[in-house]
Protein backbone atom coordinates (compact mmCIF):
# COMPACT_ATOMS: atom_id res chain seq x y z
CA UNK A 1 0.00 0.00 0.00
CA UNK A 2 1.19 3.37 -0.77
CA UNK A 3 1.75 5.82 1.98
CA UNK A 4 0.19 9.14 1.96
CA UNK A 5 3.46 10.62 1.90
CA UNK A 6 4.28 8.91 -1.28
CA UNK A 7 0.95 9.56 -3.04
CA UNK A 8 1.13 13.80 -2.17
CA UNK A 9 4.84 13.66 -3.37
CA UNK A 10 3.74 11.61 -6.88
CA UNK A 11 -0.32 11.58 -7.69
CA UNK A 12 -0.68 14.95 -5.69
CA UNK A 13 2.23 17.52 -7.10
CA UNK A 14 1.01 16.01 -10.56
CA UNK A 15 -2.90 17.19 -9.90
CA UNK A 16 -1.90 20.34 -8.52
CA UNK A 17 1.09 21.19 -11.02
CA UNK A 18 -2.03 20.45 -13.92
CA UNK A 19 -4.37 22.68 -12.27
CA UNK A 20 -2.47 25.46 -11.73
CA UNK A 21 -1.16 25.49 -15.62
CA UNK A 22 -4.31 24.64 -17.30
CA UNK A 23 -6.68 27.15 -15.59
CA UNK A 24 -3.24 29.94 -15.77
CA UNK A 25 -3.94 29.73 -19.50
CA UNK A 26 -7.12 30.09 -19.58
CA UNK A 27 -7.77 33.33 -18.02
CA UNK A 28 -5.71 35.51 -19.72
CA UNK A 29 -6.45 33.66 -23.12
CA UNK A 30 -9.25 36.09 -24.59
CA UNK A 31 -6.76 38.94 -24.68
CA UNK A 32 -4.03 36.92 -26.76
CA UNK A 33 -6.86 35.87 -28.93
CA UNK A 34 -7.39 39.64 -29.53
CA UNK A 35 -3.58 41.01 -29.69
CA UNK A 36 -2.61 37.92 -31.91
CA UNK A 37 -4.80 36.62 -33.98
CA UNK A 38 -7.39 39.31 -34.27
CA UNK A 39 -10.55 38.08 -32.97
CA UNK A 40 -13.16 40.27 -31.85
CA UNK A 41 -14.22 40.12 -28.32
CA UNK A 42 -17.23 37.61 -29.39
CA UNK A 43 -15.32 35.35 -31.77
CA UNK A 44 -12.80 34.84 -29.23
CA UNK A 45 -15.22 34.33 -26.92
CA UNK A 46 -17.46 31.84 -28.61
CA UNK A 47 -14.11 29.84 -29.72
CA UNK A 48 -13.29 30.25 -25.77
CA UNK A 49 -16.69 28.40 -25.20
CA UNK A 50 -16.16 25.59 -27.94
CA UNK A 51 -12.60 25.04 -25.95
CA UNK A 52 -15.03 24.46 -22.75
CA UNK A 53 -17.60 22.41 -24.17
CA UNK A 54 -14.72 20.08 -25.76
CA UNK A 55 -12.99 19.79 -22.70
CA UNK A 56 -15.97 19.37 -20.39
CA UNK A 57 -17.43 17.15 -23.08
CA UNK A 58 -14.46 14.68 -23.42
CA UNK A 59 -14.52 14.43 -19.26
CA UNK A 60 -17.23 11.78 -20.01
CA UNK A 61 -15.60 10.29 -22.73
CA UNK A 62 -12.19 9.57 -20.75
CA UNK A 63 -14.14 8.67 -17.39
CA UNK A 64 -15.75 5.65 -19.47
CA UNK A 65 -11.92 4.66 -21.27
CA UNK A 66 -10.89 4.68 -18.23
CA UNK A 67 -12.89 2.58 -16.47
CA UNK A 68 -13.60 0.31 -18.98
CA UNK A 69 -10.56 0.22 -21.68
CA UNK A 70 -7.62 1.60 -20.09
CA UNK A 71 -7.77 2.05 -16.24
CA UNK A 72 -6.89 4.99 -14.40
CA UNK A 73 -3.56 5.01 -14.46
CA UNK A 74 -2.89 5.21 -18.29
CA UNK A 75 -5.82 7.61 -18.62
CA UNK A 76 -4.31 10.17 -16.09
CA UNK A 77 -0.76 9.39 -17.69
CA UNK A 78 -1.85 9.93 -21.87
CA UNK A 79 -4.04 12.72 -20.46
CA UNK A 80 -0.93 14.89 -18.80
CA UNK A 81 1.22 14.00 -22.18
CA UNK A 82 -1.38 15.28 -24.19
CA UNK A 83 -1.99 18.20 -22.22
CA UNK A 84 1.58 18.97 -22.39
CA UNK A 85 1.77 18.81 -25.93
CA UNK A 86 -0.87 21.61 -26.31
CA UNK A 87 1.04 23.79 -23.74
CA UNK A 88 3.98 23.43 -25.27
CA UNK A 89 2.73 23.94 -28.90
CA UNK A 90 0.70 27.10 -27.23
CA UNK A 91 3.91 28.08 -25.92
CA UNK A 92 5.76 28.02 -29.43
CA UNK A 93 3.01 30.61 -30.83
CA UNK A 94 4.39 33.14 -28.63
CA UNK A 95 7.89 32.36 -29.19
CA UNK A 96 7.86 31.82 -33.09
CA UNK A 97 6.60 35.46 -34.88
CA UNK A 98 5.16 33.04 -37.77
CA UNK A 99 2.82 31.32 -35.96
CA UNK A 100 1.25 34.32 -34.98
CA UNK A 101 -0.25 37.62 -36.38
CA UNK A 102 1.56 41.22 -35.82
CA UNK A 103 -0.86 42.95 -33.62
CA UNK A 104 -2.84 45.79 -34.61
CA UNK A 105 -1.71 49.57 -33.88
CA UNK A 106 -4.20 52.53 -32.88
CA UNK A 107 -3.13 54.11 -36.57
CA UNK A 108 -3.74 50.82 -38.94
CA UNK A 109 -7.07 50.66 -40.64
CA UNK A 110 -6.73 47.18 -42.09
CA UNK A 111 -4.36 44.54 -39.45
CA UNK A 112 -2.81 41.54 -40.95
CA UNK A 113 -4.99 38.47 -41.56
CA UNK A 114 -4.39 35.33 -39.68
CA UNK A 115 -3.60 32.41 -42.23
CA UNK A 116 -4.86 28.61 -42.06
CA UNK A 117 -1.63 27.18 -40.53
CA UNK A 118 -1.36 30.40 -37.71
CA UNK A 119 -4.99 28.99 -36.86
CA UNK A 120 -4.75 25.25 -37.44
CA UNK A 121 -1.23 25.21 -35.26
CA UNK A 122 -3.61 27.67 -32.18
CA UNK A 123 -6.57 24.74 -32.76
CA UNK A 124 -4.30 21.80 -32.50
CA UNK A 125 -3.33 23.04 -28.95
CA UNK A 126 -6.82 23.87 -27.45
CA UNK A 127 -7.43 19.98 -29.09
CA UNK A 128 -4.72 18.16 -27.19
CA UNK A 129 -5.30 20.43 -24.42
CA UNK A 130 -9.02 19.53 -24.39
CA UNK A 131 -8.40 16.00 -24.91
CA UNK A 132 -5.51 15.81 -21.47
CA UNK A 133 -8.18 17.52 -19.56
CA UNK A 134 -11.08 14.97 -20.29
CA UNK A 135 -8.62 11.99 -19.28
CA UNK A 136 -6.85 13.65 -15.91
CA UNK A 137 -9.67 15.60 -14.19
CA UNK A 138 -12.45 12.52 -14.39
CA UNK A 139 -9.96 10.00 -13.31
CA UNK A 140 -7.08 11.86 -10.98
CA UNK A 141 -9.08 11.82 -7.63
CA UNK A 142 -10.34 8.34 -7.80
CA UNK A 143 -6.85 6.99 -9.10
CA UNK A 144 -5.38 8.99 -6.02
CA UNK A 145 -8.37 6.73 -3.47
CA UNK A 146 -7.49 3.64 -5.51
CA UNK A 147 -4.09 4.01 -3.67
CA UNK A 148 -5.22 4.74 -0.13
CA UNK A 149 -7.96 2.77 0.00
CA UNK A 150 -7.81 -0.27 2.05
CA UNK A 151 -11.48 -1.96 3.09
CA UNK A 152 -9.64 -4.33 5.79
CA UNK A 153 -8.62 -1.45 7.89
CA UNK A 154 -11.12 -0.37 10.11
CA UNK A 155 -9.78 3.69 9.58
CA UNK A 156 -10.58 3.38 5.61
CA UNK A 157 -13.52 5.18 5.59
CA UNK A 158 -11.86 8.26 7.97
CA UNK A 159 -8.45 7.80 5.51
CA UNK A 160 -10.74 8.54 2.27
CA UNK A 161 -12.63 11.35 3.66
CA UNK A 162 -8.88 13.30 5.22
CA UNK A 163 -7.82 12.21 1.38
CA UNK A 164 -10.94 14.15 -0.53
CA UNK A 165 -10.83 17.34 1.73
CA UNK A 166 -7.29 17.72 1.08
CA UNK A 167 -7.76 16.60 -2.09
CA UNK A 168 -10.39 19.55 -2.59
CA UNK A 169 -7.70 21.75 -0.36
CA UNK A 170 -5.06 21.22 -2.78
CA UNK A 171 -7.38 21.94 -5.71
CA UNK A 172 -8.60 25.27 -4.47
CA UNK A 173 -5.31 26.56 -3.92
CA UNK A 174 -3.67 25.72 -7.52
CA UNK A 175 -6.92 27.20 -8.74
CA UNK A 176 -5.97 30.75 -6.73
CA UNK A 177 -2.56 30.22 -7.46
CA UNK A 178 -3.38 30.16 -11.11
CA UNK A 179 -5.69 33.18 -10.70
CA UNK A 180 -3.14 35.20 -9.17
CA UNK A 181 0.58 34.04 -9.95
CA UNK A 182 0.41 32.68 -13.02
CA UNK A 183 -2.00 35.80 -14.08
CA UNK A 184 0.75 37.88 -12.76
CA UNK A 185 3.31 36.45 -14.66
CA UNK A 186 1.13 36.86 -18.03
CA UNK A 187 0.41 40.23 -17.44
CA UNK A 188 4.05 41.60 -16.16
CA UNK A 189 6.43 39.64 -18.03
CA UNK A 190 4.62 39.02 -20.75
CA UNK A 191 3.75 35.80 -22.96
CA UNK A 192 6.52 34.03 -23.68
CA UNK A 193 7.22 33.67 -19.74
CA UNK A 194 3.44 33.73 -19.33
CA UNK A 195 3.11 30.39 -21.45
CA UNK A 196 5.99 29.39 -20.82
CA UNK A 197 5.62 28.61 -16.95
CA UNK A 198 2.49 26.50 -17.28
CA UNK A 199 4.45 24.72 -19.78
CA UNK A 200 7.16 23.89 -16.99
CA UNK A 201 5.17 23.30 -14.59
CA UNK A 202 3.08 21.03 -16.81
CA UNK A 203 6.37 19.14 -17.85
CA UNK A 204 7.07 18.87 -13.84
CA UNK A 205 3.96 17.24 -13.38
CA UNK A 206 4.40 14.22 -16.00
CA UNK A 207 8.12 13.60 -14.65
CA UNK A 208 6.76 13.82 -11.08
CA UNK A 209 4.04 11.32 -12.08
CA UNK A 210 6.34 9.04 -14.00
CA UNK A 211 8.48 8.94 -11.29
CA UNK A 212 6.38 7.51 -9.16
CA UNK A 213 4.78 4.95 -11.49
CA UNK A 214 6.56 2.27 -9.34
CA UNK A 215 5.05 2.57 -6.40
CA UNK A 216 1.29 3.50 -7.70
CA UNK A 217 -1.94 0.71 -7.12
CA UNK A 218 -2.82 0.36 -10.86
CA UNK A 219 -6.72 -1.22 -10.56
CA UNK A 220 -7.44 -2.65 -13.98
CA UNK A 221 -10.27 -1.70 -16.28
CA UNK A 222 -13.45 -3.17 -15.35
CA UNK A 223 -14.38 -6.64 -17.01
CA UNK A 224 -18.65 -5.44 -17.02
CA UNK A 225 -20.70 -4.37 -19.13
CA UNK A 226 -20.41 -0.60 -20.11
CA UNK A 227 -23.48 0.91 -18.36
CA UNK A 228 -23.82 3.29 -20.80
CA UNK A 229 -23.79 0.59 -23.26
CA UNK A 230 -26.45 -1.10 -21.35
CA UNK A 231 -28.83 2.22 -21.09
CA UNK A 232 -28.41 2.19 -25.22
CA UNK A 233 -29.07 -1.47 -25.07
CA UNK A 234 -32.62 -1.04 -22.97
CA UNK A 235 -34.04 2.17 -25.22
CA UNK A 236 -33.75 -0.19 -28.83
CA UNK A 237 -35.01 -3.58 -27.25
CA UNK A 238 -37.95 -1.11 -25.45
CA UNK A 239 -37.89 0.23 -29.28
CA UNK A 240 -37.31 -3.37 -31.31
CA UNK A 241 -41.17 -4.87 -29.27
CA UNK A 242 -43.03 -1.45 -29.58
CA UNK A 243 -45.57 -3.85 -30.57
CA UNK A 244 -45.61 -6.84 -28.26
CA UNK A 245 -49.36 -7.37 -26.87
CA UNK A 246 -47.79 -8.34 -23.51
CA UNK A 247 -48.96 -6.53 -20.14
CA UNK A 248 -46.59 -3.90 -19.08
CA UNK A 249 -46.73 -4.29 -15.19
CA UNK A 250 -47.81 -7.00 -13.02
CA UNK A 251 -45.94 -9.22 -15.22
CA UNK A 252 -43.91 -12.36 -13.70
CA UNK A 253 -41.84 -13.01 -16.97
CA UNK A 254 -39.16 -10.37 -16.65
CA UNK A 255 -35.45 -10.56 -17.24
CA UNK A 256 -32.86 -10.15 -14.08
CA UNK A 257 -28.99 -10.64 -14.40
CA UNK A 258 -27.64 -12.25 -12.61
CA UNK A 259 -30.26 -14.44 -11.37
CA UNK A 260 -29.44 -14.12 -7.76
CA UNK A 261 -30.07 -10.11 -7.99
CA UNK A 262 -32.68 -9.27 -5.78
CA UNK A 263 -35.14 -6.83 -7.86
CA UNK A 264 -38.19 -5.25 -7.46
CA UNK A 265 -40.94 -5.40 -10.46
CA UNK A 266 -40.36 -2.33 -12.79
CA UNK A 267 -42.04 0.96 -11.97
CA UNK A 268 -45.05 1.53 -13.68
CA UNK A 269 -43.33 5.28 -14.68
CA UNK A 270 -42.40 4.96 -18.39
CA UNK A 271 -44.31 1.66 -18.81
CA UNK A 272 -43.75 1.91 -22.09
CA UNK A 273 -39.17 0.94 -21.45
CA UNK A 274 -40.85 -1.97 -19.50
CA UNK A 275 -41.33 -4.01 -23.08
CA UNK A 276 -37.20 -3.98 -22.85
CA UNK A 277 -37.10 -6.74 -19.87
CA UNK A 278 -40.12 -8.58 -21.13
CA UNK A 279 -39.23 -12.47 -21.82
CA UNK A 280 -41.47 -13.21 -24.91
CA UNK A 281 -40.40 -16.52 -25.99
CA UNK A 282 -37.42 -18.25 -23.06
CA UNK A 283 -36.23 -20.50 -25.79
CA UNK A 284 -35.18 -17.65 -28.08
CA UNK A 285 -34.79 -15.01 -25.73
CA UNK A 286 -32.32 -16.65 -23.10
CA UNK A 287 -29.20 -18.75 -23.25
CA UNK A 288 -28.95 -22.29 -21.30
CA UNK A 289 -27.28 -20.59 -18.55
CA UNK A 290 -30.28 -18.45 -17.90
CA UNK A 291 -28.52 -15.13 -19.61
CA UNK A 292 -30.19 -13.06 -23.07
CA UNK A 293 -28.95 -14.21 -25.80
CA UNK A 294 -29.21 -11.01 -27.40
CA UNK A 295 -28.82 -8.06 -25.16
CA UNK A 296 -30.12 -5.55 -27.80
CA UNK A 297 -33.34 -7.31 -27.89
CA UNK A 298 -33.96 -8.62 -23.99
CA UNK A 299 -32.61 -6.29 -21.03
CA UNK A 300 -32.47 -6.95 -17.31
CA UNK A 301 -34.71 -4.77 -15.18
CA UNK A 302 -32.10 -2.94 -13.73
CA UNK A 303 -30.96 -1.88 -17.24
CA UNK A 304 -34.87 -0.23 -17.42
CA UNK A 305 -35.17 1.14 -14.33
CA UNK A 306 -31.39 2.55 -14.70
CA UNK A 307 -32.89 4.09 -18.02
CA UNK A 308 -36.57 5.77 -16.74
CA UNK A 309 -34.41 7.35 -14.05
CA UNK A 310 -31.83 9.05 -16.62
CA UNK A 311 -35.19 10.33 -18.62
CA UNK A 312 -36.25 11.48 -15.05
CA UNK A 313 -33.43 13.37 -14.75
CA UNK A 314 -33.31 15.04 -18.07
CA UNK A 315 -36.27 18.52 -17.15
CA UNK A 316 -34.05 19.15 -14.21
CA UNK A 317 -30.54 18.75 -15.82
CA UNK A 318 -31.57 20.94 -18.62
CA UNK A 319 -32.56 23.75 -15.73
CA UNK A 320 -29.11 23.86 -14.76
CA UNK A 321 -27.72 25.32 -18.92
CA UNK A 322 -28.21 28.95 -18.06
CA UNK A 323 -26.35 29.35 -14.44
CA UNK A 324 -23.02 28.28 -16.42
CA UNK A 325 -23.95 30.23 -19.76
CA UNK A 326 -24.29 33.24 -17.31
CA UNK A 327 -20.92 32.24 -15.66
CA UNK A 328 -19.13 31.41 -19.13
CA UNK A 329 -19.38 35.66 -19.33
CA UNK A 330 -16.01 36.03 -17.84
CA UNK A 331 -14.67 37.19 -20.86
CA UNK A 332 -16.33 40.54 -21.53
CA UNK A 333 -16.04 40.75 -17.46
CA UNK A 334 -12.21 40.66 -17.98
CA UNK A 335 -12.54 43.48 -20.93
CA UNK A 336 -14.56 45.67 -18.44
CA UNK A 337 -11.84 45.64 -15.34
CA UNK A 338 -9.00 45.68 -17.74
CA UNK A 339 -10.54 49.54 -18.25
CA UNK A 340 -11.09 50.42 -14.87
CA UNK A 341 -8.91 51.64 -11.63
CA UNK A 342 -7.55 47.96 -9.68
CA UNK A 343 -5.94 49.43 -7.42
CA UNK A 344 -6.48 48.01 -3.82
CA UNK A 345 -3.70 49.91 -2.07
CA UNK A 346 -2.21 52.34 -3.84
CA UNK A 347 1.16 50.73 -4.86
CA UNK A 348 -1.03 47.14 -5.28
CA UNK A 349 -3.01 46.80 -8.53
CA UNK A 350 -5.15 43.33 -8.72
CA UNK A 351 -4.54 42.17 -12.44
CA UNK A 352 -7.79 41.97 -14.69
CA UNK A 353 -8.12 38.34 -14.86
CA UNK A 354 -7.36 37.47 -10.98
CA UNK A 355 -11.03 38.99 -10.22
CA UNK A 356 -12.19 35.66 -10.57
CA UNK A 357 -10.07 34.92 -6.77
CA UNK A 358 -13.11 36.93 -5.49
CA UNK A 359 -15.56 34.07 -6.39
CA UNK A 360 -14.09 31.19 -5.46
CA UNK A 361 -13.16 32.77 -2.24
CA UNK A 362 -16.91 33.31 -1.96
CA UNK A 363 -17.62 30.26 -2.64
CA UNK A 364 -15.42 28.89 -0.33
CA UNK A 365 -16.82 30.96 2.50
CA UNK A 366 -20.04 29.57 1.78
CA UNK A 367 -19.36 26.18 1.85
CA UNK A 368 -17.43 26.40 5.23
CA UNK A 369 -20.66 28.79 6.28
CA UNK A 370 -23.50 26.75 4.93
CA UNK A 371 -21.69 23.37 6.10
CA UNK A 372 -20.73 24.26 9.82
CA UNK A 373 -23.20 26.55 11.04
CA UNK A 374 -26.22 27.29 8.84
CA UNK A 375 -27.02 22.91 8.06
CA UNK A 376 -27.24 22.45 11.96
CA UNK A 377 -29.25 24.98 12.44
CA UNK A 378 -31.69 24.72 9.37
CA UNK A 379 -32.08 20.79 10.19
CA UNK A 380 -34.19 21.30 13.07
CA UNK A 381 -36.90 23.02 11.40
CA UNK A 382 -36.66 21.80 7.76
CA UNK A 383 -36.10 17.74 8.97
CA UNK A 384 -33.12 17.66 6.32
CA UNK A 385 -29.72 16.31 7.26
CA UNK A 386 -28.45 18.86 4.71
CA UNK A 387 -30.40 21.32 6.08
CA UNK A 388 -32.14 22.65 3.16
CA UNK A 389 -33.11 20.14 -0.02
CA UNK A 390 -31.14 19.70 -3.06
CA UNK A 391 -34.15 21.29 -5.12
CA UNK A 392 -34.16 24.32 -2.69
CA UNK A 393 -30.28 24.88 -3.06
CA UNK A 394 -30.29 24.78 -6.81
CA UNK A 395 -33.19 27.22 -6.95
CA UNK A 396 -30.88 29.28 -4.57
CA UNK A 397 -28.14 29.28 -7.10
CA UNK A 398 -30.32 30.28 -10.11
CA UNK A 399 -31.59 33.23 -8.03
CA UNK A 400 -28.22 34.36 -6.96
CA UNK A 401 -26.86 33.86 -10.88
CA UNK A 402 -29.44 35.50 -12.09
CA UNK A 403 -28.76 39.04 -9.20
CA UNK A 404 -25.32 38.49 -10.53
CA UNK A 405 -25.93 38.98 -14.49
CA UNK A 406 -28.31 41.91 -13.07
CA UNK A 407 -25.99 43.48 -11.28
CA UNK A 408 -23.34 43.32 -14.18
CA UNK A 409 -25.92 44.81 -16.51
CA UNK A 410 -26.09 48.07 -14.00
CA UNK A 411 -22.54 47.98 -13.52
CA UNK A 412 -21.98 48.38 -17.23
CA UNK A 413 -24.13 50.98 -18.11
CA UNK A 414 -22.82 52.78 -15.22
CA UNK A 415 -18.99 52.22 -16.75
CA UNK A 416 -19.85 52.87 -20.19
CA UNK A 417 -21.51 55.82 -19.58
CA UNK A 418 -18.59 57.51 -18.05
CA UNK A 419 -16.14 56.38 -20.66
CA UNK A 420 -18.24 58.29 -23.16
CA UNK A 421 -18.31 61.36 -20.41
CA UNK A 422 -14.60 61.32 -20.32
CA UNK A 423 -14.14 60.96 -23.60
CA UNK A 424 -12.62 57.40 -24.54
CA UNK A 425 -15.59 56.19 -26.69
CA UNK A 426 -12.99 55.86 -29.24
CA UNK A 427 -10.56 54.14 -27.33
CA UNK A 428 -11.52 50.88 -25.29
CA UNK A 429 -8.15 50.57 -23.60
CA UNK A 430 -8.28 53.75 -21.70
CA UNK A 431 -8.68 53.73 -17.97
CA UNK A 432 -12.32 55.04 -16.59
CA UNK A 433 -12.87 56.53 -13.47
CA UNK A 434 -13.98 54.03 -12.09
CA UNK A 435 -12.94 51.92 -9.47
CA UNK A 436 -13.15 47.76 -10.35
CA UNK A 437 -14.20 46.53 -7.25
CA UNK A 438 -17.63 47.19 -8.03
CA UNK A 439 -17.34 44.00 -9.79
CA UNK A 440 -16.61 42.44 -6.78
CA UNK A 441 -20.61 41.78 -5.52
CA UNK A 442 -21.36 40.44 -9.05
CA UNK A 443 -18.31 37.91 -8.66
CA UNK A 444 -19.52 37.08 -4.91
CA UNK A 445 -22.48 36.39 -5.75
CA UNK A 446 -21.57 33.77 -8.89
CA UNK A 447 -19.32 32.09 -6.53
CA UNK A 448 -22.52 31.35 -4.15
CA UNK A 449 -24.19 30.30 -7.00
CA UNK A 450 -22.18 27.92 -8.38
CA UNK A 451 -21.84 26.65 -4.62
CA UNK A 452 -25.80 25.95 -3.75
CA UNK A 453 -26.09 24.87 -7.24
CA UNK A 454 -23.75 22.70 -7.90
CA UNK A 455 -23.61 20.73 -4.42
CA UNK A 456 -27.12 20.26 -4.58
CA UNK A 457 -27.75 19.48 -8.35
CA UNK A 458 -25.03 16.25 -7.84
CA UNK A 459 -26.57 15.51 -4.67
CA UNK A 460 -30.09 15.28 -6.45
CA UNK A 461 -29.43 13.18 -9.32
CA UNK A 462 -27.50 10.86 -6.93
CA UNK A 463 -30.32 10.67 -4.73
CA UNK A 464 -32.48 10.01 -8.30
CA UNK A 465 -30.36 7.36 -9.70
CA UNK A 466 -29.82 3.82 -8.53
CA UNK A 467 -26.44 2.83 -7.04
CA UNK A 468 -25.07 1.31 -10.09
CA UNK A 469 -25.66 4.61 -11.77
CA UNK A 470 -23.17 7.43 -9.05
CA UNK A 471 -20.53 8.01 -11.26
CA UNK A 472 -23.66 9.15 -14.14
CA UNK A 473 -24.68 11.47 -11.11
CA UNK A 474 -21.25 12.93 -11.16
CA UNK A 475 -20.78 13.54 -14.71
CA UNK A 476 -24.40 14.86 -15.25
CA UNK A 477 -22.59 18.19 -14.14
CA UNK A 478 -19.49 17.76 -16.19
CA UNK A 479 -22.00 17.14 -19.52
CA UNK A 480 -24.15 20.17 -18.15
CA UNK A 481 -21.34 22.28 -17.92
CA UNK A 482 -19.95 21.44 -21.76
CA UNK A 483 -23.64 21.61 -23.00
CA UNK A 484 -23.95 25.20 -21.53
CA UNK A 485 -20.55 26.25 -23.02
CA UNK A 486 -22.07 25.63 -26.47
CA UNK A 487 -25.27 26.99 -25.94
CA UNK A 488 -23.04 30.18 -24.70
CA UNK A 489 -20.85 30.00 -27.78
CA UNK A 490 -24.02 30.20 -30.17
CA UNK A 491 -25.54 33.05 -28.15
CA UNK A 492 -22.73 34.57 -28.11
CA UNK A 493 -22.16 34.79 -32.14
CA UNK A 494 -26.14 35.13 -32.45
CA UNK A 495 -26.32 37.82 -30.43
CA UNK A 496 -23.40 39.20 -32.20
CA UNK A 497 -24.52 38.63 -35.81
CA UNK A 498 -28.30 40.26 -34.72
CA UNK A 499 -26.62 43.52 -33.02
CA UNK A 500 -24.80 44.03 -35.96
CA UNK A 501 -26.92 43.59 -38.80
CA UNK A 502 -27.27 47.14 -41.06
CA UNK A 503 -23.92 48.39 -40.15
CA UNK A 504 -24.84 49.19 -36.57
CA UNK A 505 -22.12 48.28 -33.72
CA UNK A 506 -22.16 45.37 -32.39
CA UNK A 507 -23.73 45.00 -28.65
CA UNK A 508 -20.06 43.04 -28.44
CA UNK A 509 -18.06 44.91 -30.24
CA UNK A 510 -14.58 44.93 -28.69
CA UNK A 511 -14.81 48.12 -28.60
CA UNK A 512 -16.73 47.85 -25.17
CA UNK A 513 -17.00 51.65 -24.87
CA UNK A 514 -18.91 51.98 -28.21
CA UNK A 515 -21.07 48.02 -27.63
CA UNK A 516 -23.51 47.47 -25.58
CA UNK A 517 -22.52 44.67 -23.24
CA UNK A 518 -25.06 45.87 -20.81
CA UNK A 519 -27.81 44.94 -23.20
CA UNK A 520 -26.55 41.67 -23.52
CA UNK A 521 -26.02 41.67 -19.83
CA UNK A 522 -29.80 42.56 -19.60
CA UNK A 523 -30.69 39.84 -21.80
CA UNK A 524 -28.92 36.81 -19.84
CA UNK A 525 -30.73 38.41 -16.89
CA UNK A 526 -34.00 37.85 -18.44
CA UNK A 527 -33.17 34.19 -19.98
CA UNK A 528 -32.16 33.07 -16.42
CA UNK A 529 -35.44 34.46 -15.05
CA UNK A 530 -37.36 32.58 -17.63
CA UNK A 531 -35.14 29.70 -16.35
CA UNK A 532 -35.86 29.89 -13.12
CA UNK A 533 -39.71 29.87 -14.10
CA UNK A 534 -39.23 27.07 -15.96
CA UNK A 535 -37.49 25.47 -13.03
CA UNK A 536 -40.47 26.01 -10.92
CA UNK A 537 -42.64 24.25 -13.25
CA UNK A 538 -39.82 21.23 -13.51
CA UNK A 539 -39.75 20.94 -10.03
CA UNK A 540 -43.90 20.57 -9.71
CA UNK A 541 -43.40 17.47 -12.21
CA UNK A 542 -40.74 15.63 -9.56
CA UNK A 543 -43.53 16.22 -7.31
CA UNK A 544 -45.85 14.16 -9.32
CA UNK A 545 -43.30 11.78 -10.13
CA UNK A 546 -42.48 10.79 -6.16
CA UNK A 547 -45.62 9.88 -5.34
CA UNK A 548 -44.45 6.17 -4.05
CA UNK A 549 -44.68 4.76 -7.51
CA UNK A 550 -41.19 4.75 -8.16
CA UNK A 551 -39.37 2.79 -5.67
CA UNK A 552 -36.04 5.23 -6.63
CA UNK A 553 -37.80 7.41 -3.78
CA UNK A 554 -37.42 5.13 -1.34
CA UNK A 555 -34.15 4.13 -1.76
CA UNK A 556 -32.80 7.63 -2.61
CA UNK A 557 -33.99 8.27 1.34
CA UNK A 558 -31.05 5.96 3.08
CA UNK A 559 -28.85 6.90 0.38
CA UNK A 560 -25.60 8.82 1.36
CA UNK A 561 -23.36 10.86 -1.57
CA UNK A 562 -20.20 9.10 -2.23
CA UNK A 563 -18.30 12.50 -2.85
CA UNK A 564 -15.52 11.51 -4.39
CA UNK A 565 -17.23 11.27 -7.44
CA UNK A 566 -18.57 15.38 -7.43
CA UNK A 567 -16.85 16.81 -10.03
CA UNK A 568 -14.04 19.04 -9.33
CA UNK A 569 -15.47 22.95 -9.23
Amino acid sequence: MVSCVDWLSSTGVNESFERVASFGLQLNMIIYLMTYYNMSAATGTSILGLWGALSNGLALFGAITADFYLGRYRAVAYGSISTLIGMIILWLTAMIPQLKSSPCSQNQHVCNGVTALQLAVLFSSFGFMSIGAGFVRPCSIIFGADQLENKKNPNNQRILESYFNWYNASSGISTILAVTVIVYIQDNYGWKVGFGVPAILMFLSVLMFQIGSPLYIKVKPKTTENLVIGLFQAAVAAFRKRNTRRPLSDCDEFYRWPLESDVLPPSKDFRCLNRACIIEDPQRDLNPDGSASNQWNLCSVEQVESLKALIKALPMWSTCFMIFVDMNVFSFSLLQTKTMDRHIFPHFEVPAASFSVFMIAALTIWIAFYDRILVPLLSKYTGQPRGLSPITRMGIGLISSGMSIALSAITESIRRQRAIEEGHEDDPNALVNMSAMWFVPQYALLGVAEATHAVGQVEFFYALFPESMSSIASSMYTVGTAVSSLIGSILVSGVDWLSSTGGKTSWLSSNINRGHIDYFFWLLSFLSFINFLYFLVVCRFYESLNDGSSRLSHVAEDKECDYRLLHES
